[in-house]
């Protein structure tokens, strides 16, 4: 018994181990040949043993498991009885029907409760009797594979005879197991699952019109400039009066080198499409070739980009209309404190700052990005400013555009509520997906796409 015990401990440990196999599992059969020994409790009228105590005991048991932790077992033995003055031998029957509960299932080693009962059938010579027992005790199962396990197992036998005996028997065998739950699964393999359908290819976005030069990058700002200079018609030559008009782009640049600028070249609709394109890029490129011969600005910090009659800032139906649109305007790129920067006639930022998904809220964190935006209000009072949301197109687009009118307005409210600004000089202006800066194909680029810009009118009296 003390091996038993000591082998029963050392399983018990071995469970706490971790779980590689299945263990026990519902719905599973098994047959379990074991061998061990038998302690009788047999005496003599003078209260000696009148039967060897410890004799060999063969077995098998058929089991199923009703669920993984509650089993049944009906348990069939033999094992050899022999007086112990005669010596004489003769066999001893047991069959039983034993209930077990497993702790621990579906771990390597499951130790188990077993109580049941039956009968015990000695074939003294001459003669054979038959006693009832009841039986209980426990055990442990090592799984070395889903299906087999190892088995000890230790009962106490009483014996219900003219007299109550209590016999012990103790065993090590191995088990089998046959279907249940996890081998009918594995058992049958399901069919190939059906391809899925093959998604539909996402559109091809339509390819990107060049950003506007206005549009300002994180960190940095945009300082937009509107030279009026007149050019000969159809010519793009720049008169030499017109150097002090230029000059706020050159002096500007001089000033502050790490800028660069993007000179614009608007037209009005006289003439074809093409012709007025052509006519703007010239006339751009002339301010440039100005800028770098006149006010020594390395080229590689300007480039021309011709726009013909495509944005127009004024109603051509009239000569007044006409003339605002033949223009020539400086976005110049500036990566430094706003609050140096003298007022342009306009002033564009991207406010760095994070919505949560489908929210509007702004987040106390973002306080020194909007500050950026009041500080400059209130240094020039006379300023006004459009707060503009933008997103990327994932989503409704009726609801992008709710969604970026909302966090503009936000924005709005901080600058009013937080800084003071007054309400008159500000307004909100939401444009959903309509205008993207970078492909939203990518992470990256809808990441992009998702801003706040701040839209700075300067209104400076001469």
């Amino acid at each position: 018994m003390k091996k038993i015990a000591c082998l029963l401990a050392v399983l018990t440990v071995l469970a706490l181990a971790g779980v590689v196999h299945a263990g026990e599992r519902a719905g599973a059969f098994s047959i379990s040949p074991y061998v061990g020994g038998y302690i009788y409790d047999e005496h003599d009228q003078n209260g000696q043993a009148a039967l060897t105590r410890n004799k060999p005991v063969y077995g098998l048991r058929f089991g199923y498991d009703f669920t993984d932790s509650l089993e049944a077992e009906l348990v069939a033995n033999l094992a050899r009885a022999e007086f112990k003055v005669s010596e004489r031998r003769f066999n001893a029957w047991s069959y039983r029907a034993d209930i077990l509960y497993n702790f621990m299932p579906h771990s390597v080693v499951v130790p188990y409760l077993a109580v049941g009962g039956g009968g015990l059938s000695i074939e003294y010579p001459g003669k054979s009797a038959t006693d009832g027992t009841v039986d209980f005790g426990g055990g442990a199962k090592f799984f070395l594979t889903d299906d087999i396990a190892l088995r000890a197992d230790g009962r106490h036998i009483i014996d219900i005879s003219y007299k109550t005996l209590h016999n012990w028997e103790y065993s090590a065998g191995i088990s089998f197991l046959f279907g249940g739950r996890q081998a009918a699964a594995e058992a049958v393999t399901p069919p190939p699952a059906a391809p899925a359908p093959e998604a539909a290819p996402t559109p091809a976005e339509a390819p990107m019109a060049p950003v506007p030069a206005a549009e300002p990058t994180p960190g940095h700002y945009k300082y937009c400039v509107t030279l009026h200079v007149e050019f000969d018609i159809d010519r793009a030559l720049v008169r030499p009066e017109y150097r002090d008009e230029i000059a706020k782009v050159g002096d500007f640049m001089k000033k502050y080198p790490s800028t660069t600028a993007v000179i614009e070249g608007h037209t009005d609709n006289v003439g074809g499409y093409d012709h007025n394109m052509d006519l703007s890029q010239r006339r751009a490129q002339a301010v440039v070739d100005y800028l770098v011969d006149n006010f020594g600005i390395d080229r590689s910090r300007l480039t021309a980009r011709g726009y013909g009659f495509t944005r127009p800032v004024a109603d051509n139906a009239t000569d007044e209309g006409k003339q605002k649109n033949r223009r020539i305007e400086a976005a110049i790129d500036c990566a430094f404190d706003v609050q140096k920067l003298e007022p342009p006639e306009k002033l564009c930022m991207t406010l760095v700052m994070d919505f949560d998904t489908g929210k509007a809220e702004v987040k106390p964190e973002y306080r020194g990005e909007i500050a950026k935006v009041a500080d400059y209000l209130k240094q020039y009072p006379t300023t006004t400013a459009v707060i503009e949301g933008h997103t990327d197109n994932v989503g409704d687009p009726d609801a992008n555009m709710k969604l970026s009118q909302e966090r503009a307005e936000n924005v709005v409210n901080y600058l009013v509520d937080n800084f003071g600004i007054d309400r008159s000089r500000l307004s909100a202006k939401g444009y959903g997906d309509t205008r993207r800066i970078a492909y939203n194909n990518t992470p990256e680029g809808r990441a992009t796409n998702r801003r706040i810009n701040a839209v700075i009118d300067c209104v400076i009296k001469k």
